[in-house]
């Protein structure tokens, strides 16, 4: 492509050199032959009005000492010529010439003339110059002279020359503007397709600089750089989504596995058939896990659902449900809550799932003979739901990482996960508008807290002991309300 542009801008100067050079070259041999004729017209002038006797007396006179002092001085042939065409007076080196009878034709006629109109470097005739003898306005004869033309054919070639230079010189600076113009121009081309090859590679940080070249390539840079960027956060996310789904579908998977176990022999019990119904309701909510995961995937754009949850009923429910696990591994697991609900307005299944992970981490770490608590509080406008575990904690530059996708703690590395359930607790946090906050416990441990918003309170109407549903007379009490715990 920078070829084209480049032979395009040399044709394109090469036409407009050609353009101003044609009628300058003209011009020039013009002139020199023009300088020419007009001296020698003088001369011719003057030598016919000293011709005058010469042709009326048939005395040579002085003329022809002028024309031959005038022929050994510059080299030039000069006649006078009657009206019978006869040359009673010529010089030394004085040769008629194809062109002269034509000229003198003119001249004898009494008019002045010369050939050729121009001396172009590839002729190769003088220049003839006549003038008309008058007497008395009578014409007697004509002053010719013929004059070389190889000094006028010199000097036109000079002049064209140094048009020919600098027409060359023209078109050199004209190629070197054009590849320095054509690469300003395909720069960003260039490095577009450059930059392209490398993120098709796999370089997907690779990105073009948009400060460089004409503005339209340089919103065209732009633009490749805000696409590379949408389709490696798509990427990343499709990815997230991915390590997200098969981390977060093995602990609900985890706990229900060890529920089975324990349902074995104790079916017929009372206690066993509760453990049967719990069991029966992890694998619903692996159902709307599944379901969740589609939002985790969405977790960073504007358009995710919110709803309003009880984050103490949530929490309740996650203590039940790993209450085996944690047996299992001899942790004492406790939640610390109120009776009173707790509202917060999260992305479906934020609050379980956040807990999932926190909850897997905290049985995880502290180790046999371990407890593990969840406080559930209301604070700062919000809810405050806090895991702490009585494991070995992390220290401050720990905590800075721990968030990060599959990163694991140097002490960390043979206990089974993935290093990706404070990121998923994260990330679900901050699609709630929510946030994810680490510390240090008094003692030992971490302490994990999760912070969701309170739902924005809606004007209530007055009631209508007549209309209002919750105030309906039931067998003459009023019914209590029954408002779900889970609400949109």
């Amino acid at each position: 492509m920078r070829r084209r542009l480049v032979i395009s801008y040399l044709l394109l100067m090469v036409l407009v050199l050609i353009a101003l050079e044609t009628p300058l070259a003209v011009t020039m041999a013009s002139r020199e032959t023009d300088r020419v004729r007009a001296d020698r017209l003088a001369d011719a002038t003057r030598f016919a009005s000293l011709a005058g006797p010469a042709l009326r007396d048939a005395e040579p006179g002085p003329i022809a000492s002028e024309l031959s002092s005038y022929d050994n001085l510059y080299g030039i042939g000069a006649a006078i010529v009657d009206r019978e065409r006869s040359t009673p007076v010529a010089s030394p080196r004085w040769r008629p010439t194809p062109g002269t009878a034509s000229v003198l034709d003119m001249a004898l006629s009494g008019q002045q003339t010369s050939v050729p109109e121009s001396v172009w470097p590839w002729t190769t005739g003088p220049v003839v110059v006549a003038v008309p003898i008058n007497d008395g306005g009578e014409v007697l004869g004509a002053v010719v002279i013929v004059t070389p033309a190889d000094p006028i054919r010199r000097a036109v070639a000079v002049w064209w020359s140094l048009l020919a230079l600098a027409g060359l010189l023209a078109v050199l600076a004209c190629v070197l503007t054009a590849f320095g113009l054509a690469g300003w121009v395909l720069r960003p081309v260039t490095e577009l397709d450059a930059v392209t090859h490398e993120i098709a590679e796999g370089d997907r940080g690779a990105r073009v600089q948009h400060r460089l070249g004409p503005p339209e390539l340089r919103r065209l840079a732009a633009s490749f750089n805000h696409m590379a960027d949408v389709v490696s956060d798509v990427m990343d996310r499709q990815r997230a989504f991915v390590a997200h789904a098969s981390h977060q579908l093995r602990n609900p998977l985890t706990a229900l596995r060890l529920r089975v176990e324990e349902l074995g022999p104790s079916l017929t019990d009372p206690d066993g058939r509760s453990e049967h119904r719990l069991a029966l309701e992890e694998t619903d909510r692996l159902a709307l896990v599944l379901d969740a995961l589609l939002t985790l995937a969405r977790a960073e754009r504007e358009e995710n659902e919110r709803i309003t949850v009880d984050a103490a009923a949530v929490a309740a429910s996650r203590v039940a449900a790993w209450a085996p696990l944690a047996r299992h591994r001899s942790v004492a697991l406790l939640l610390a809550t109120s009776d009173a609900p707790a509202y917060a307005q999260t992305v479906p299944t934020a609050v379980d799932q956040a807990l999932d992970a926190l909850i897997d981490n905290a049985v995880k770490f502290s180790g046999a003979g371990g407890a593990v608590t969840v406080t559930v509080a209301r604070r700062d406008n919000g809810v405050v739901l806090e895991v702490r575990d009585s494991g070995p904690g992390m220290t401050e530059s720990q905590l800075g990482q721990a968030t990060e996708r599959f990163w694991r703690a140097p002490d960390a590395q043979n206990v089974d996960g993935a290093g990706l359930g404070l990121t998923i607790a994260a990330v679900l946090a901050d699609a709630s508008d929510g946030r994810l906050t680490m510390r240090p416990g008094e003692t030992r441990g971490l302490v994990a807290a999760l912070w969701f918003p309170a739902p924005e309170p809606e004007p209530e109407p007055d009631p209508d002991p007549l209309t209002d549903p919750l105030t309906e007379p039931v067998d003459g009490e009023l019914a209590t309300d029954r408002r779900p715990t889970l609400t949109r």
